[in-house]
């Protein structure tokens, strides 16, 4: 396939990318705007390889997107182009609307014009999204496919209404498309403001790791490659109009995960004062709508298209901890670009 594939450079766009270039033999456009959250050194092992290609551009860019979709012939396109961390968008909400809302739909209007241009049946747009625009869950239950939509924050929000405006696009226009709505994910690659890698690189630096609240918020954790491998599986075998559930089965709370990372953080670098890395842990305010709980119901994608994570979450955890202790000048490249407070790593 010819898969263009818009926020490549990001954390689980890149990982999605390598995924394709080490496993198929796919060509891949990436199309990116390098904001803060996208960085080039996620892609730099494979800058040469001859099945991909890069295009700096926003997905806001109305010329330019149709130009670059009408050249490149895509038989699929691949959404995961987003502003994405809950603190800025409380920060920023515009950002978020621009790119997240306004984005989508330059996008789904430009895949149209080509969609209806085309002899090719079997093109798909896959938009990529989350669980939180579900809202909060109690301490049970499941969210669904059929889960109504309940975001509580900006960022949610806007993935909410690129969601509705994907559906949109399909039943008005016929456009072909299929959504995705992920858990939390982790793994390697991930910019250093989300709970795991900043937990990560806090240990490293010997800073404190602050935990909202009391620590007690659950999420279910996908390891990234596992949702690599199940967006492709969707693209591949989704049925277009539908939305498709990708969790890793792992319900975890804020609290466990970081003393987690802790425990193994002493085994693989014990700290030079022989203290525990858990004694860096320290309670912040917690933000604004915090949701409380987020689980998803897998059912759907396991029964319809047979996918399954592969990781559990502490094989994942280990892997993701190895991964950015041997490479730490991805780390030292970040912080030469962003000052400490820009990456999260000061408390």
């Amino acid at each position: 396939m010819r898969i263009i594939v818009t926020g490549g450079l990001g954390f689980i766009g890149s990982n999605f990318i390598l995924n394709q270039i080490n496993k198929t033999k796919n060509i891949i456009l990436n199309i990116d705007k390098i904001t803060y959250a996208g960085n080039i050194d996620n892609l730099s092992s494979i800058s040469n390889e001859k099945n991909y290609s890069f295009l700096k551009s926003d997905i806001c860019s109305k010329d330019l997107i149709n130009t670059t979709i009408n050249e490149f012939e895509p038989d699929s396109i691949v959404n995961f182009a987003a502003e994405s961390h809950v603190d800025r968008s409380i920060e920023n909400p515009m950002e978020f609307v621009e790119t997240n809302v306004l984005g989508t739909v330059n996008l789904l209007q430009c895949s149209t014009n080509y969609f209806n241009k085309i002899n090719n049946s079997n093109f798909k747009f896959l938009h990529v999204s989350t669980d939180e625009v579900f809202g909060s869950l109690g301490k049970s239950g499941l969210f669904s496919e059929d889960t109504s939509y309940d975001p509580s924050s900006p960022y949610s929000a806007s993935k909410a209404s690129s969601d509705h405006f994907v559906r949109a696009w399909n039943r008005t226009f016929g456009l072909p498309t299929i959504i995705t709505n992920c858990s939390n994910n982790y793994g390697p690659r991930q910019f250093p403001e989300k709970l795991i890698p900043l937990m990560i690189i806090n240990c490293l630096n010997e800073k404190p790791l602050p935990i909202y609240g009391k620590g007690d918020n659950i999420r279910d954790w996908l390891y990234v490659n596992d949702h690599c491998d199940a967006i492709y599986e969707t693209l591949c075998n989704g049925k277009i109009g539908e939305t498709y559930n990708i969790g890793g089965n792992n319900e975890i709370s804020n609290f466990e995960i970081v003393n987690t990372i802790c425990s193994i953080m002493d085994e693989l670098r014990p700290r030079q004062n022989a203290q525990k890395y858990s004694e860096l842990i320290t309670f912040v305010e917690d933000r604004p709508g915090h949701d409380f709980r987020y689980a998803i119901d897998t059912s759907k994608i396991k029964n319809k298209l047979g996918w399954m994570p592969k990781e559990d979450f502490h094989s994942g955890i280990r892997k993701t901890i190895d991964w950015y202790l041997k490479n730490s000048q991805w780390i030292k490249n970040l912080s030469s670009k962003y000052n400490q407070s820009r990456l999260g790593l000061k408390s």
